[in-house]
């Protein structure tokens, strides 16, 4: 006899004899069913066809019917409305008559063009209802992260150069307006122009600076206390000083002691760049080995890099004496001569080579 089980992924399903099984995919309704042929020239017959195709069969019979009946209709319409209908009372034609003798005006045919495409949104529309939810659920993931997706496309496609100059006109213009900055982090500014200086700053943090020195920290035995007064002071001087069998006052290891390292300046915010003015003449002094020397260094310069910019760029501004202008007209006009000159493009370079000195810094031996 015949048998057939279902389960959740395997239908089995046996032919004519009683012996042979043959394994069949479960599929989704749209999808064709994949089958094992023992015969290769064997017709598909339609008792034959994949259970699963069976599940809608009401629904779609429903909608055929429905375009059945609008082709009657349709062709109703024309055969009264013909000026070459001698019978009005003789039958309306079936449906395969229409389609074959009957041509269809430019009016008739948009008309039932339309109403055509109705059942056909409708039927995709309710196949689209028994898809699977992953597919939705993946369409909204796509969805959701598609303004992420574009700005890293953008990260990549962009010059480095050209997020630097961004960088250049936002700290002319907060040095001008100083309230320009936390506005773009508090997301106050939302114009386009405003939009890429912010994306330029989110780059200059976390692709130049911040990999290096976590990578430069990593590879180091500092101890947070001297790795927290190196990020707090802006300004330092290393000097060479007596040398002295002690313990290295930034690694804590036994070492022969012969830098001076000075640290001082104000504390800042690392976004808005805000000064803060409590404890301003504070200073540190401390005693270091030649590789923790060599180390704070490079670790500084790159801490400190945007900040020490912005400074400059201020003083460009405070310097420029024109006053009664527009802040746009003010900046273009800085910017302009800070190109020209080359200046721009000297502190690039002075970020590179930090960058580069980082990359290619010893490992402490």
């Amino acid at each position: 006899g015949k048998r057939k089980s279902w389960s959740s992924s395997v239908l089995y399903d046996s032919d004519e004899s009683e012996g042979s099984d043959i394994l069949v995919r479960k599929v989704s309704a749209k999808r064709r069913c994949i089958m094992d042929d023992d015969e290769s020239s064997e017709e598909w017959q339609p008792d034959k066809t994949c259970p699963t195709e069976n599940v809608s069969t009401s629904r779609k019979q429903k909608v055929l019917a429905k375009l059945k009946e609008l082709v009657r209709q349709s062709a109703a319409r024309r055969s009264c409305s013909s000026t070459n209908c001698e019978d009005s009372n003789s039958e309306a034609p079936t449906e395969e008559e229409p389609v074959c003798q009957l041509p269809l005006t430019p009016s008739e045919g948009s008309e039932n063009d339309s109403s055509m495409k109705d059942f056909v949104v409708e039927e995709e529309e309710e196949d689209d209802d028994d898809d699977d939810d992953i597919d939705n659920t993946d369409h909204i993931k796509i969805s959701d992260n598609f303004s992420c997706i574009t700005s890293l496309l953008y990260l990549f496609r962009c010059d480095h150069y050209v997020h630097f100059k961004r960088i250049v006109k936002a700290f002319l213009i907060n040095a001008i307006d100083d309230t320009f900055l936390s506005s773009l982090y508090d997301g106050t500014r939302q114009k386009k122009y405003a939009q890429e200086m912010l994306l330029s700053l989110h780059y200059l943090d976390n692709r130049f600076i911040q990999p290096r020195l976590e990578n430069l920290i990593c590879r180091s035995r500092w101890k947070d206390r001297y790795k927290e007064r190196v990020d707090c002071y802006p300004d330092v001087r290393i000097s060479l000083r007596n040398t002295k069998n002690m313990s290295c006052q930034a690694c804590e290891m036994k070492r022969c002691c012969k830098f001076s390292v000075l640290l001082s300046g104000r504390l800042y915010n690392s976004k808005t760049l805000e000064v803060d003015d409590f404890m301003s003449d504070d200073k540190q002094v401390l005693k270091v080995g030649m590789v923790c020397a060599d180390r704070t260094r490079v670790y500084h310069n790159l801490k400190h890099f945007k900040y020490k910019l912005y400074m400059e760029c201020s003083s460009v501004a405070e310097l420029d004496g024109v006053e009664d202008e527009p802040v746009k007209d003010t900046v273009e006009r800085l910017f302009s001569h800070l190109e020209e000159n080359g200046w721009i493009q000297k502190r690039y370079n002075d970020l590179e080579d930090y960058m580069e000195d980082a990359d290619n810094f010893q490992e402490e031996k």
